[in-house]
């Protein structure tokens, strides 16, 4: 993993997405959606009936989280990630339309990291536990979509210097599977046993 955060500004244009590889430690200004399974299955379904995404999907990126309540004079409670597996049915779909970055926690699907591929797009981690500080980074946040969903409602934040780190990049790169090979127990023959 690379030493020092790369500020990555949102949304993301298409060249920055590419440029991104796993390993990198990036810092995000700007805005992202945040938005859970729930949202994801109506956002979906409303493309698949001719419909948009409540936001422009062009370079956007969707943060997995549900946050709690926000205390007196924060914009947010606690904001950490939830398991991206959890949108991997709906994530294709959402690339396809111009979302260009995700974040959340855990791995991804082959369709997903396929997709990633095809449309030029990243996933990153957030440190997951870490809610209260992530939430620091997050200086505004309202609600744009989906309002009875409560904690589960799209929302746009405006991030300063939140922090992640790429995990699967647009060629292919992954730093879940490249870390299991780093540290690979070598086998009887002298190569590396599998995870």
């Amino acid at each position: 993993m690379s030493g020092e955060s790369l500020v990555v500004h949102t949304p993301l244009d298409p060249e920055t997405a590419r440029r991104l590889r796993a390993g990198q430690r990036v810092l995000l200004r700007g805005v992202v959606y945040a938005a859970r399974d729930a949202a994801h299955k109506r956002m979906v379904e409303a493309l698949e009936q001719g419909g948009s995404l409540p936001f422009p999907p062009e370079g956007a990126v969707i943060y997995y989280v549900g946050p709690t309540p926000a205390p007196p004079g924060r914009p947010i409670g606690a904001a950490g990630p939830t398991t991206s597996g959890r949108m991997d049915g709906y994530a294709p779909a959402l690339l396809a339309q111009g979302v260009r970055g995700m974040i959340g926690k855990g791995y991804r699907s082959p369709a997903v990291k396929e997709a990633l591929r095809q449309y030029g797009a990243v996933y990153l981690a957030a440190t997951g536990g870490a809610g209260a500080l992530l939430s620091r980074c997050i200086v505004q946040s309202e609600v744009i979509a989906y309002p009875d969903l409560g904690p589960e409602a799209v929302l746009r934040l405006e991030v300063l210097d939140f922090p992640a780190v790429v995990v699967n990049d647009a060629q292919g790169g992954d730093l879940y599977e490249a870390g299991k090979k780093q540290y690979a127990l070598p086998d009887e023959t002298g190569g590396h046993a599998a995870g």
